[in-house]
């Protein structure tokens, strides 16, 4: 039964066959899945072209992502409720591979990342999410949200910057640099966008704040560009070839066709090409985005199922999440993964199953096809003022202050290196030191938890007298290599005198490798000056790895029982 149970946590279309197939799929709950898969791809529009900007490339990739990777991930996933397609944490990621690589590296290192999640999924990985910390997962969506907001200024404020340096203090420089060539219409813009997003839920309605504001964004650039203003647009900035070789602004009105990864352009203009050497100069990267999606998407499965009560698959997930980016970059689509506000405002709007992210897709194809002329006008100011907010909601920043305010310093001392290597060098280098120095702080902490206390004159442990020159001790906590030099050293200097001692043991957890040597070595030292030992009491783990370890009672120098007042009562 466990094996059959093990398998089923890797069950294809996990989350629709649950829903739609186990659970019986009815009329009502197709119209309900309709209603919510319409406002959530209505919501997916702007963010998905919105993030494909931030993330270096034209927004058309940013829509076929949405509608591509986010059919295939609904079908396909462990979590009925999850919106899969680009989200904000990827842009840290996304934007250095394509400023060095092309659009051509970008869709190479996210098929090599759907690839790296698939095989996470089929060696059963899905569970590991637990054991990241919530101070490492705060650093570093705050740090992502800082960067974020950083690459939106130039937007924002309309600047005058050729190019945007890799290291963010370079950034700041050349944003501080760009400060004199300020454009007021695309501030005014960018403001009149921001304060609507800011005042919009005040009016409790069920429309989401940005999608009035990039409205009137949009038409507010559009009346201050009639009147001679020069705020750039969706349409100004970005262009496409047309079939005949014309030249097409904005968002191109056509589905995307099947094209190799590879042939796609680097950043120089020409076909990437695919070599040995390219896959490992984009495998690092490719890690981190597998590393990245699969903690985004777990994240947003566990948030989802506490809103709703249901349980998602954590393999099956990963088992979408890889199918959706190895598919997504033949068709132009870059890295895909849950987002949290988009899959929670589909749960809200009513959903019901996976079919109704899969209406959401629809959504944004059919906006795609019919509505590119109207998306061109869309302004950038008012694009950067959607990702500031973006950016401000993912950072957590009510949760980041309660950690910094309530939580043990090793906390605190996580969030804060996580959060700086983030903004100051690489997302992928501020997990791993995070999850480190958690790892080691946390051992740490367990290892001052173990104590040894002399309890020989304890009469509520130790009901017997003892013969002169016998004591007994206590042992609290577990046995790890990180506590039992410590401990067995302290318990060397207690029994210096004694004839033999009781190593009382039932508060001992656990007994690793390093406190088995530990013991090994206590019993040698023991035999060498003539100390009898006797050790009681011991809990399963510990035992089981005395008995795996082959150890044996030695005459005369060591025994065991199975409780301590056996040990009590053994003759001397």
């Amino acid at each position: 039964m466990p094996h059959r149970a093990h398998l089923f946590s890797l069950r294809f279309a996990h989350a629709f066959r649950e829903a739609c197939v186990d659970e019986g799929y009815s009329s009502r709950r197709f119209l309900r899945d309709v209603m919510a898969g319409v406002t959530v791809g209505i919501i997916a529009i702007p963010l998905a072209m919105a993030l494909a900007i931030a993330s270096g490339v034209a927004p058309v990739y940013g829509l076929y992502t949405a509608f591509i990777a986010g059919f295939v991930i609904a079908l396909t996933g462990g979590s009925r409720f999850s919106i899969s397609g680009p989200t904000a944490a990827f842009v840290v990621i996304l934007y250095p591979i394509a400023q060095s690589y092309g659009l051509g590296g970008l869709l190479l290192a996210t098929l090599m990342s759907g690839i790296l999640l698939m095989i996470m999924a089929l060696m059963r990985l899905g569970r590991f999410i637990e054991y990241i910390p919530e101070s490492v997962t705060l650093g570093f969506t705050g740090g992502i949200a800082v960067v974020i907001a950083t690459l939106q200024i130039k937007d924002f404020f309309g600047l005058s910057l050729e190019t945007m340096p890799e290291h963010y203090w370079d950034k700041i420089a050349v944003l501080v640099q760009g400060l004199p060539t300020l454009d007021f219409m695309s501030t005014l813009v960018a403001a009149a966008t921001l304060v609507i997003m800011l005042l919009w839920p005040r009016l409790k309605t069920p429309v989401p704040a940005h999608l009035p504001a990039v409205v009137v964004g949009s038409l507010l650039a559009l009346w201050l560009n009639a009147n001679g203003a020069a705020i750039e647009t969706i349409g100004s900035r970005f262009s496409y070839l047309l079939p005949d070789g014309s030249q097409g602004a904005g968002i191109p009105p056509f589905l995307p066709e099947f094209t190799w990864p590879w042939l796609q352009a680097n950043a120089s203009g020409e076909p990437l090409g695919l070599s040995w050497n390219m896959v490992r100069e984009l495998l690092p990267s490719a890690f981190a985005i597998a590393m990245l999606g699969a903690i985004e998407s777990l994240l947003c499965a566990v948030v989802l199922d506490g809103m709703t009560g249901k349980r998602h698959s954590a393999n099956s997930e990963l088992m979408g999440q890889g199918l959706g980016n190895i598919i997504v970059p033949f068709f132009g689509g870059i890295t895909a993964t849950a987002a949290i506000a988009r899959s929670a405002a589909n749960y809200r709007a009513g959903a019901e199953s996976p079919v109704a992210a899969m209406i959401h897709a629809v959504v944004v194809l059919l906006a795609l096809v019919s509505l590119a002329g109207v998306l061109s006008y869309l302004p950038m100011p008012a694009m950067a003022a959607l990702l500031l907010m973006v950016a401000w909601n993912m950072s957590e920043a009510p949760k980041s202050v309660h950690l910094l305010k309530t939580a043990p310093r090793s906390d605190i001392v996580v969030f804060l290196t996580c959060f700086s290597l983030t903004v100051v060098l690489d997302m992928v280098i501020a997990i791993t030191t995070g999850v480190l120095l958690a790892a080691v702080l946390f051992m740490r902490e367990m290892a001052q938890m173990t104590k040894v206390s002399d309890i020989t004159h304890n009469p509520r442990i130790v009901s017997a007298n003892l013969p002169e020159g016998w004591q007994v001790f206590k042992i609290n906590g577990p046995l790890f290599f990180a506590a039992a030099d410590r401990i067995f050293g302290e318990l060397a200097v207690l029994s210096r005198n004694a004839r033999g001692f009781i190593l009382y043991m039932d508060g001992v957890t656990i007994l690793d490798a390093g406190g088995l040597s530990a013991l090994n070595k206590l019993i040698s030292t023991c035999q060498e000056d003539g100390t009898e030992v006797v050790i009681a009491d011991l809990q399963f783990q510990p035992l089981r790895t005395l008995a795996r370890a082959g150890v044996r009672p030695i005459e005369g120098v060591s025994r065991f029982c199975p409780s301590l007042d056996e040990a009590l009562s053994l003759p001397r």
